[in-house]
């Protein structure tokens, strides 16, 4: 559990997750030493980070930049992190909102869901932990809080996490799925196969020395499609990865 303690390794860029853009992330907490582990664990995913350890200096940074992630402490010298969430919501600013505190206190929690905050994580916790957190905010946000993506006749159903060729069902496997939606997301841009192999297997990239694997994922994901009646979208990028695109 994190409170003020060392961060461990984390090897997956956050942003392999969702776009090849870079995570921008800010950090408003007045504890320094939980504070730094949770800037040096975002860091090491290059994530781009920022932080603030007071009310202020927090409102000052939200009124003028834009944050895939905000994780926000609640009890700031100077304020109240409620005060943040307000704002924003104010200013129709659409930054993700990860609320963190010590009070596991119901009341706190609804307020700040209530005011529009996405998830609350309550003190103390695992890095790992608020890293799924943080991804499923971004994740959400990259699909404009739709519950489904459509790409032509491919439906997918973020909820159920269920695929739909022609509105007829295809089974997919939970990383044939994950690659897919990725693929989707990223659509029209070129993914290096490096990017897939730490969207697939993070930490555990670790243990595969080629990329066999991620050729007979795609393979199988290929066959599913076609099989179902959908279009080959996934084009190979000699020396450089794979594409989904229009034919």
């Amino acid at each position: 559990m994190v409170n003020a303690t060392i961060y461990h390794r984390f090897s997956p860029n956050l942003t392999s997750n969702f776009t090849q853009k870079a995570v921008k992330i800010l950090i408003v907490e007045d504890e320094t030493g939980l504070r730094d582990s949770i800037e040096a664990y975002f860091d090491e995913v290059d994530c781009i980070c920022e932080t603030a350890c007071d009310f202020n200096s927090a409102l000052a940074k939200v009124s003028v930049y834009r944050y895939d992630c905000i994780i926000l402490d609640l009890t700031l010298p100077q304020g109240n992190g409620l005060d943040i969430i307000k704002h924003l919501k104010a200013n129709q600013y659409n930054d993700g909102i990860l609320i963190i505190s010590a009070k596991n206190s119901l009341d706190d929690r609804l307020t700040g869901l209530d005011l529009g905050a996405d998830d609350y994580l309550t003190k103390p916790f695992h890095l790992s932990e608020l890293k799924a957190r943080v991804t499923a905010i971004i994740r959400r946000k990259s699909f404009n809080g739709n519950n489904a993506l459509i790409f032509n006749e491919i439906y997918i159903d973020l909820a159920g996490k269920m695929v739909k060729i022609n509105a007829q069902p295809v089974k997919f496997t939970r990383k044939e799925y994950s690659l897919l939606l990725y693929f989707i997301a990223n659509k029209g841009k070129v993914i290096s196969k490096n990017a897939i192999a730490e969207h697939l297997w993070g930490d555990s990239i670790d243990i595969a020395d080629n990329f066999d694997f991620i050729y007979s994922h795609i393979k199988n994901i290929r066959k599913k499609l076609v099989e179902a009646g959908s279009n080959d979208y996934i084009q190979a990028t000699y020396g450089m990865g794979y594409k989904f695109a229009e034919a």
